[in-house]
């Protein structure tokens, strides 16, 4: 609730920088890799780009466990920009994924253009993906196609048991959601 404001105010920068910090702090230690959401101004903004950089030259260990996701929903502008902070990320041994595909207007573009290593199909195709046909026929085409370009898919928001195996049985590689686990205040480790 608190992000649209946070980006009106130019406090969303601040955002990424404690959610990054905080991330590396809780998974150094593990083997688990995790994700990271940004939005176009984090990787635009020359301060939040610059700190984020600073940030994985000193964590190279923890580095290749991160996976940035990419807002989907969001214009990009400066492709020349995003391909430049993709490159510098994965020579850390970062990975890509485009959150929230199918959502919107979805753009296939991104993925010809950007080196994503995920897509991650949005919740209005996943939530009624068992009984939904339409959604079905979707879902299955992003999949075919990710497949072409060696790209992984991954469905947002499986809730259940019934999801969870029409994803599997669409090919989709891997599955995020209140089915597999609810969000807590503290990961067991």
């Amino acid at each position: 609730y608190f992000l649209d404001v946070a980006k009106r105010s130019h406090l969303y920068g601040k955002i990424t920088a404690v959610v990054l910090n905080k991330s590396i702090a809780l998974f150094k230690d593990t083997e688990y890799e995790f994700s990271i959401n940004l939005a176009i101004r984090d990787i635009i903004e020359e301060e939040i780009n610059n700190f984020i950089m600073k940030t994985l030259i000193e964590n190279k260990n923890v580095a290749p466990r991160i996976i940035f996701e990419i807002l989907e929903s969001e214009g990009i502008e400066n492709y020349d920009k995003v391909k430049d902070f993709i490159k510098q990320v994965k020579d850390l041994g970062c990975k890509i994924a485009i959150d929230d595909f199918g959502s919107g207007y979805s753009n296939f573009d991104h993925l010809m253009k950007l080196d994503v290593d995920y897509i991650k199909l949005d919740s209005c195709l996943i939530d009624n993906l068992a009984d939904n046909y339409n959604a079905q026929i979707i879902t299955k085409t992003i999949v075919n196609f990710a497949k072409e370009l060696k790209l992984k898919t991954i469905s947002e928001f499986v809730h259940s048991e019934e999801i969870f195996k029409k994803s599997k049985e669409l090919g989709v590689d891997y599955s995020q959601g209140y089915y597999i686990g609810k969000p807590a205040q503290s990961i067991a480790i």
